[in-house]
């Protein structure tokens, strides 16, 4: 994690910059991946989805799992988000490669919502 993401944990906002590479673990504190992006509605400038790498070698083959933003929550001894899901949860998530969770199709979300 970046010194950025550490020192802004005294402030309830952060950078939506300082969050990619922040840490994800599962509730017995094993890393499941680490956070790829952050999806904000345009219109309700509420932040949705964060988008969860896991898998693949120095990001080739790397799936994204878009997870709810009020599934995380950050823990501080951590210094990184927490979620109510352990591995096996996840791998049957919905995965997407980041071209589709970039493009225009925005479906991706409807499903996320309905798989969580």
């Amino acid at each position: 994690m970046s010194d950025s993401m550490k020192q802004s944990t005294d402030s309830e906002l952060i950078a939506a910059d300082k969050v990619a590479g922040v840490s994800v673990f599962d509730g017995n504190h094993e890393k499941l991946g680490s956070i790829k992006d952050i999806y904000i509605d345009k219109r309700t400038g509420h932040t949705e989805f964060a988008s969860m790498s896991f898998g693949g070698m120095l990001g080739i083959g790397a799936k994204y799992y878009p997870l709810p933003w009020n599934a995380l929550n950050y823990d501080t001894e951590l210094n990184g988000f927490v979620v109510a899901l352990n591995k096996e949860a996840l791998e049957g998530g919905p995965s997407y490669a980041e071209d589709r969770l970039t493009g225009e199709d925005g479906r991706w979300g409807e499903e996320v919502r309905g798989y969580y």
